[in-house]
């Protein structure tokens, strides 16, 4: 029997290099991860992998969500000139985020009090909220009558008078973001309700995905922020029109409408010149030219004729005789020249 100290064998000690290289290995294995893919393994780098909360899904890939921003920043320029001209004062815009959110989690960041105003888009199906700062609120009111727009503060709840007011810009930003999709499909917003408190709100369920735009909104010293939340799945037939719009759907893609000839041209009169260039000649010798003078011409000069239609370029080509006359037989097609 052996003893329970018994010191191992030499053979069995390990050199330093061999644990750095064990070492080495096994945190190469913590960082690695291995996919299945039907019958194969594929290993793939830890950071690589991200995590997929089911809890909070998305439904907008990243070319779906690239198209949306698109539009909308389009949407802020146009949105902030309008109410800029609407209140005679800078309305400045900022997009600050564009993102997809739950509903539950949406509604429970909402500050309290605040005023939204909960409208549809017709024909499109579901319920979509304005978010608009009580500050901000205020303070465009008291531009519309015709204050300096400073130093609002929310001390009390929007009365009657100021209510629809306030109806007016929200009126004007509804109707800019349905013109803004007039390409795409012609929208009608109508406003069906106001609410000062997120958490009675229930015009989704609370797994509904929204798809939320905030903007960062300054009016005179007031800077608050202003969101407009509208569900997913009210945007499916635009995201999908918009997609065919951008070409990546070639099957259901309209085709180009060939062009047509307008008969009324066919009487047109055009002057056609040809040109070739080629020849130099001092000022000296040109002035010394007289009738029966020979000028004797390059063999490229003929092999490079331009024809003119009018005052454009049109054809390059060779000169040559026909049937006992000059002629130029066309070998190329000009482009036209870049705009300026």
């Amino acid at each position: 029997m052996a003893a329970a100290n018994e010191q191992p064998e030499p053979s069995e000690v390990l050199s330093q290099s061999e644990v750095e290289r064990l070492l080495a290995q096994v945190a190469e294995q913590e960082n690695t991860v291995t996919v299945l893919k039907g019958d194969d393994k594929e290993k793939k780098d830890k950071d690589a992998i991200q995590p997929y909360d089911f809890r909070h899904p998305v439904f907008l890939s990243p070319g779906e969500l690239r198209r949306l921003r698109i539009r909308h920043e389009e949407f802020i320029r146009a949105l902030a000139a309008r109410l800029s001209i609407h209140l005679r004062l800078e309305f400045a815009l900022q997009m600050s985020k564009l993102q997809t959110v739950l509903y539950s989690k949406f509604t429970e960041a909402l500050p309290n009090p605040t005023h939204l105003s909960l409208f549809k888009v017709e024909p499109l199906r579901g319920i979509g909220i304005l978010d608009i700062h009580p500050r901000l609120g205020l303070t465009i009111v008291d531009r519309l009558l015709g204050g300096p727009a400073h130093s609002i503060t929310p001390d009390h709840d929007l009365s009657e008078i100021e209510l629809a007011l306030l109806s007016q810009a929200v009126q004007i930003i509804l109707g800019e973001w349905c013109n803004h999709w007039a390409n795409i499909q012609e929208l009608r917003p109508a406003v069906i309700g106001v609410e000062t408190n997120g958490g009675f709100l229930q015009t989704a369920s609370h797994d509904t995905v929204l798809l939320v735009l905030g903007m960062e909104a300054k009016l005179g010293d007031c800077l608050e922020q202003m969101q407009i939340a509208i569900p997913c799945y009210t945007l499916e037939p635009l995201i999908r029109k918009l997609a065919q719009v951008n070409g990546n759907s070639p099957e259901t893609a309209p085709l180009p409408t060939p062009l047509k000839w307008n008969k009324s041209f066919d009487d047109v009169k055009i002057p056609v010149t040809a040109i070739w260039s080629g020849l130099e000649m001092t000022a000296r010798d040109l002035t010394k030219l007289k009738p029966g003078d020979i000028v004797p011409l390059g063999e490229d000069c003929t092999q490079h004729v331009r024809v003119r239609l009018a005052d454009l370029a049109k054809f390059e080509g060779r000169l040559g005789t026909t049937s006992g006359k000059w002629a130029v037989s066309l070998t190329t097609v000009l482009k036209p020249p870049p705009e300026a």
